[in-house]
């Protein structure tokens, strides 16, 4: 069953809340044209697409979502149960909901995790790809259990400490010597997710499966931006992500880290309009 409120709107368009199979989202949408669907990363929500919604709604239709747990969405019911599936059955049941048939699909990070899933569960919804700042590999056993650590850490603890961490981590080299306002700014974007929020995405993040096998059989024009000193995802994993997806262009940008569309958005837009005319 679908149930939608209006909530207060956003300069250039319009916020809404939609129950879906029992769980609020919460999402924008901007401008017209054909549909743009852009995934944030952990553990943001769809404000960290502000500067790419102000270049793009002028000729698409943007929609960015909270996922579950973030944002203005409802955090999960059960977060040791949580996946990327869960996660993106929500989205493509919300492009179910908003009419959608085909839509240009972007994922930074984790929204690029939940990106793989919806092309494994939809990919004849998806008429381009953007994939920022991410991996299509699963998690080493290394990873898996330092993210397993971290959340019992956040139950011990509390999020506050890990989240000043993980924002000043999100930013690279760079921008940190030259522009440490943009670390403040980026606390600000992470604001305080819930406790379960924070738990249900990393472990679904611990959990995913190796995305790399989709690569050969996607077949729609692919982007692959990375930030060139990003060390959560590095340059490398977005190479891999480039050379197996047939004829995607690889976009390394200079001195910006992981969050390299806040650090470098003039860039990172000119990049991103630069695919898009050609599609």
């Amino acid at each position: 069953m679908w149930s939608t409120a209006c909530i207060p709107r956003a300069e250039g368009g319009v916020r809404v809340r939609k129950v879906i199979d029992g769980t609020a989202l919460g999402y924008s949408i901007e401008g017209r044209g054909p549909a743009i669907v852009l995934l944030h990363g952990f553990p943001l929500n769809r404000t960290m697409w502000e500067p790419q919604v102000a270049a793009l709604r002028d000729r698409f239709s943007v929609i960015t979502p909270d996922l579950i747990g973030f944002g203005e969405s409802a955090p999960p019911s059960a977060p040791d149960a949580m996946s990327m599936d869960t996660f993106a059955g929500a989205v493509v049941r919300l492009l179910d909901a908003l009419g959608h048939d085909r839509v240009i699909l972007g994922g930074f990070s984790m929204g690029g995790y939940v990106l793989f899933r919806v092309v494994a569960q939809a990919a004849a919804r998806i008429g381009a790809l953007v994939i920022a700042d991410s991996r299509a590999g699963a998690d080493s056993d290394e990873a898996r259990q330092r993210r397993l650590a971290t959340i019992a850490r956040i139950r011990e603890q509390g999020p506050d400490g890990f989240l000043g961490e993980f924002a000043a981590g999100l930013v690279g080299a760079t921008t940190k010597a030259t522009r440490p306002g943009v670390v403040e700014s980026v606390r600000r974007l992470v604001g305080t997710p819930p406790v379960s929020s924070l738990a249900g995405a990393l472990s679904a993040m611990a959990t995913r499966p190796d995305s790399r096998p989709l690569l050969a059989k996607i077949a729609v024009p692919t982007l692959v931006l990375v930030g060139e000193e990003d060390t959560l995802t590095p340059p490398d994993a977005a190479k891999e992500m480039a050379s197996g997806i047939r004829g995607a262009r690889l976009v390394t940008i200079p001195a910006a880290g992981h969050l390299s569309n806040v650090e470098a958005p003039q860039v990172f837009n000119a990049s991103l309009l630069d695919f898009v005319d050609r599609l």
